[in-house]
């Protein structure tokens, strides 16, 4: 691996933890410590991450979210995989919440043209995707819409899942951790999330693998709270294993050069 490859992992490894250590670090990109001591100098050299004692921390503000528009323009190409291996998950005859997030909006397009569904979406998005759909019958809850997100949160919101009851919700978040659960980046966005987790039997996270062992501002739910991540082959291996000795169920999502299917797991309606 060149130099710029590494130090762009290594980058890319920190920021998406948020902290990591020089051991681990290490071993994930197979050189010695040394070697990553170095690099780390150099990209806080760069103003890229912070190091600490022991590692590194990431610059970036767990507070603050990417823009709707940049964040559709990243990690397309896993999403559709994801999307597609989630949209695979959902059977003719449910009750769903689709939330709202770029992830969802490729879950949504990959649901058969002829499903037979009731979703509520709480994106303005996934709503203009499924509402020419001929079986689905597409709800939307009252509430605030979040300029340029198009997703829909308050008090308004929240209360509508508290009249209702869903087979499964296809969830996003800001990342999920380990020790630190499910978490997202604002509270009105935590709250929808939290009301729609307690009134759905089957709760499915669709999350790219930058988002695995990052951890954002607001806490949303422990991760035993969550029944199937679907992520994508880009995957750490390491991570994947932690979450799965965590009791979560985990499919990896196939690229598209690879014909498998993703895991097979038992429905909601088993």
């Amino acid at each position: 691996m060149k130099k710029t490859q590494r130090q762009q992992a290594l980058q890319s490894a920190v920021q998406s933890a948020g902290r990591a250590r020089v051991a681990e670090l290490s071993i994930s990109l197979g050189v010695s410590e040394m070697t990553v001591r170095r690099d780390l100098e150099e990209l806080e050299a760069a103003g890229l991450i912070l190091r600490v004692h022991g590692g590194a921390i990431s610059t970036i503000s767990r507070s603050f979210e990417p823009g709707f528009t940049a964040r559709s323009q990243q990690q397309v190409e896993a999403k559709r995989q994801i999307g597609r291996a989630a949209a695979s998950l959902v059977r003719d005859g449910e009750t769903l919440i689709i939330d709202a997030g770029t992830t969802t909006l490729h879950v949504a397009e990959q649901l058969p043209a002829d499903i037979c569904i009731r979703v509520m979406a709480l994106s303005l998005r996934v709503a203009d995707i499924l509402a020419d759909l001929p079986n689905v019958t597409l709800m939307l809850p009252g509430g605030v819409v979040r300029s340029q997100e198009r997703s829909l949160v308050g008090g308004m919101t929240t209360a509508t899942f508290d009249q209702l009851t869903f087979d499964t919700l296809i969830l996003t978040s800001g990342g999920i951790d380990v020790t630190e659960g499910v978490t997202e980046y604002e509270f009105d966005d935590s709250e929808t999330k939290r009301a729609a987790l307690r009134n759905a039997r089957r709760r499915i996270l669709v999350a790219d693998s930058t988002k695995l062992g990052a951890v954002s501002f607001v806490k949303v739910c422990p991760i035993d709270a969550i029944d199937i991540l679907v992520t994508d082959a880009g995957a750490s291996p390491s991570r994947v294993a932690a979450l799965r000795e965590a009791g979560l169920e985990v499919i990896v999502a196939p690229s598209d050069n690879n014909d498998r299917q993703p895991t097979a797991v038992k429905g909601v309606l088993d």
